[in-house]
């Protein structure tokens, strides 16, 4: 089982470290189906994986200036409510019904990266690295997308960094590279406070297997960053959208039937 771990956990870490972000939706259906733990101690074990790896990429990021800590820290306090609340919806939900759901999210998020790709390779007149700052940011458009994100990260145990970059690079103008960096900071946030909303609920956690999957996720994830120095983005994009849509197909093979 620890060697099923370490694999998981390299995986989740190489696509989160090579993509910038996207790759902690993939802790979930491993902790279930790799590792057999019920659905909400998948996605209370998610919080301390992702939260872990997210404290570690902006470090990171941190060294190199591409964390904006005023801006990020506003963005995760304006997603308390959603992580929150997000977390003790989460409790009330039956296994296969969250895990239904959650299907339909790797959906959204594979959708979300198609769409990605298909506008870098139709706009190319427009940089995807950098936008031009808004003379006034849509503030409407942060305070949604940081309650989105916080109510993802308390209800399903993940980042939502696929919201988090771009509602920072479209409202308040950041480069991607800053916006990767300052998301990883709202994601690390946003786990910790969905995790404590989470204290004092009856949830059995294999801590030797989430610690394990933890470490060799934060290795992978420094491992995924020289890889993404090295293959084509849009390659590496398009495997890891047609791995989301593999692991929905899945994960809704196994709980629709049970809810129908």
């Amino acid at each position: 089982m620890l060697a099923i771990a370490l694999a998981a956990g390299l995986l989740v870490g190489l696509s989160l470290g090579a993509l910038g972000g996207g790759g902690s939706i993939l802790t979930v259906p491993a902790l279930v189906y790799l590792l057999g733990m019920t659905p909400h101690a998948a996605t209370t074990g998610s919080l301390l994986i992702v939260g872990g790896t997210a404290i570690a990429g902006t470090l990171a990021h941190a060294r190199t200036g591409r964390v904006r800590w005023r801006q990020g820290l506003l963005f995760s306090a304006v997603g308390v409510a959603g992580a929150v609340a997000g977390s003790r919806l989460s409790a009330t939900v039956a296994p296969d019904v969250l895990l239904a759901a959650f299907a339909g999210l790797l959906v959204v998020a594979a959708t979300a990266m198609g769409l990605r790709q298909w506008r870098a390779r139709h706009l190319p007149s427009r940089s995807p690295d950098r936008v031009a700052p808004p003379r006034h940011p849509h503030i409407r458009m942060i305070v949604a997308a940081a309650t989105a994100v916080g109510l993802l990260t308390g209800f399903f145990g993940v980042g939502g960094g696929f919201l988090v970059v771009p509602a920072l690079v479209l409202a308040l103008g950041f480069d991607m590279p800053t916006a990767v960096g300052t998301s990883l900071l709202v994601i690390a946030l946003n786990s910790a406070t969905a995790l404590t909303a989470r204290l004092g609920t009856p949830v059995d956690l294999n801590w030797p297997l989430l610690l394990t999957f933890g470490a060799t996720a934060i290795a992978g994830g420094l491992l995924g960053g020289h890889l993404a120095g090295r293959v084509r983005p849009d390659k590496l994009s398009v495997a890891f959208t047609l791995l989301l849509i593999a692991v929905a197909g899945y994960t809704a093979a196994r709980s629709l039937p049970h809810l129908i």
